[in-house]
C-alpha cells in the first residue's frame, strides 16, 4: 500500500501564498508522476499540475504563471507553492502519485494513490 499524506492548506487573502507539500510513503519501488488536483464545490475534480520524476512539468491553464510544482525524489515528496491566490483558487487540493511498488508477498504492482484532502481558501 501507499499513503499520501498532505499539508499546508489554510486561509489567506486575496494576493497571498502558500504551500502545499505531499509525503508518499509505502513499499514504493518509484514515482513515476506526482500531481496536485482540486475540487471546489459544486464542481468537478481538475487536474492542476502535474510532475515526472525527470523533473517535466504540467500546469492548467487557470494556473500557470502562479503555480509552481516541485519534487524531491529522495523524499517521495511533492510540492505545490501557490501565489497570487484568487477567490477562485479555493477548493480542496488532492495530492496524487503514480508508480510501481513491491508487496512484502506478491510481486511488483503497479499504483495510484490520492491523498485525503486538503482545504484552501482564499478570501478577505
Amino acid at each position: 500500500q501507499v499513503q499520501l499524506v498532505e499539508s499546508g492548506g489554510g486561509l489567506v487573502q486575496p494576493g497571498g501564498s502558500l504551500r502545499l507539500s505531499c509525503a508518499a510513503s509505502g513499499n514504493i519501488i518509484t514515482i513515476l508522476t506526482m500531481g496536485w488536483y482540486r475540487q471546489a464545490p459544486g464542481k468537478q475534480r481538475e487536474l492542476v499540475a502535474t510532475i515526472i520524476s525527470g523533473g517535466s512539468t504540467n500546469y492548467a491553464d487557470s494556473v500557470k504563471r502562479r503555480f509552481t510544482i516541485s519534487r524531491d525524489n529522495a523524499k517521495n515528496t511533492v510540492y505545490l507553492q501557490m501565489s497570487s491566490l484568487k477567490p477562485e483558487d479555493t477548493a480542496v487540493y488532492y495530492c496524487n502519485a503514480e508508480g510501481f511498488l513491491q508487496p512484502a508477498t506478491a510481486p511488483s504492482r503497479n499504483f495510484r494513490a490520492w491523498g485525503q484532502g486538503t482545504q484552501v481558501t482564499v478570501s478577505s
